[in-house]
């Protein structure tokens, strides 16, 4: 019997990334493909008075939250149903996706004007401000209040961190197929392709069998691109495309409509533990909005009973 136990053994992907050979989310191609764009909140909190659509619609595929079937449907489910796919009336944050277009000339696309009135609301930029609590985790194994008696040294105290960012080189991008009979086939530069297929069949009502999704060669992760292509997938099925950039903040350009923020990692528990242990709780909180973007605006989708598909660059 053979075993690879002690010895070099190939990585799968090796050959093909070094000959240039792997073929990656962007390297896909449709036939009938649209160009698409993003319009993003530009304020951080507020609410949504009116939006304009300031130049000639015709030729145009405009989407709003109302072409999203079901209220219950415009949430990205993973956790709490706190994070619309399109907003409908409160902005919670800057970049939050309000409007999709769509044409099949880039340059008009770019230059369609969109004027979005606002009443602004006061924003929170301290997490120990707000009212609402993500979520509260409570660990306990073992007598907890014996060990901190008779652990030799407690600490107590407030842990923090400074933000993250996972800094992967291929940025988010997503294909979305529409197939026979209501389907959908997703392409994605992703990790966990059971979260998208999670919130794809609660975003179209289907059943399992009738929503697949196909993880292509990843150009690096590190936990970036865990649930947020969720929402970008639910931007581009079914059938328009998202492609990935070399734009993948919101700071990166003054115009570029991205954005990603990793709040802090924060303590508030007393750790005890024996002298040379490593205190052991711990909390995280992360929220983002979606990353990847191009030219003025980032790209993504959801048909007003259009048949063709679409191409969505970011």
């Amino acid at each position: 019997m053979n075993s690879v136990v002690g010895q070099n053994v190939l990585r799968k992907d090796g050959m093909p990334k070094v000959t240039g050979d792997a073929e990656y989310v962007d390297d896909l191609q449709f036939p009938g493909m649209l160009y698409g764009r993003t319009v993003r909140s530009t304020i951080p909190r507020g609410r949504i008075r009116s939006v304009r659509l300031d130049f000639d619609t015709r030729g145009f595929t405009i989407v709003d939250y109302r072409d999203i079937p079901g209220p219950r449907c415009n949430f990205v489910a993973l956790i709490e149903d706190d994070q619309p796919f399109l907003v409908k009336e409160e902005v919670n944050h800057v970049a939050e996706p309000i409007l999709l277009l769509a044409h099949e000339d880039r340059e008009r696309l770019l230059d369609a004007r969109v004027e979005i009135e606002y009443e602004p609301g006061i924003p929170i930029f301290d997490p120990e401000t707000s009212p609402v609590v993500f979520k509260d985790l409570r660990i306990r194994k073992g007598d907890v209040d014996r060990a901190l008696a008779e652990a030799e040294v407690v600490i107590e105290g407030t842990y923090r961190t400074g933000h993250q960012e996972h800094v992967y080189i291929e940025t988010n991008g997503v294909i979305a197929v529409p197939e026979a009979e209501g389907g959908m086939t997703v392409y994605g530069s992703l990790q966990c392709p059971y979260y998208v297929h999670k919130a794809l069949k609660a975003l179209l009502a289907l059943p399992d069998e009738q929503v697949r999704v196909v993880q292509m060669e990843t150009g690096g992760g590190f936990g970036g691109k865990e649930e947020y292509p969720n929402l970008i997938a639910g931007h581009a099925a079914p059938g328009s495309k998202v492609r990935p950039s070399s734009e993948d903040h919101l700071r990166s350009r003054g115009r570029h409509a991205g954005y990603h923020q990793a709040s802090p990692l924060r303590d508030p528990a007393p750790d005890g533990s024996d002298t040379g242990g490593a205190p052991g709780c711990h909390g995280h909180r992360r929220a983002a909005g979606w990353r990847g973007v191009r030219n003025a605006e980032s790209g993504g989708t959801f048909p007003r009973l259009h048949s063709r598909r679409w191409s969505i660059p970011l």
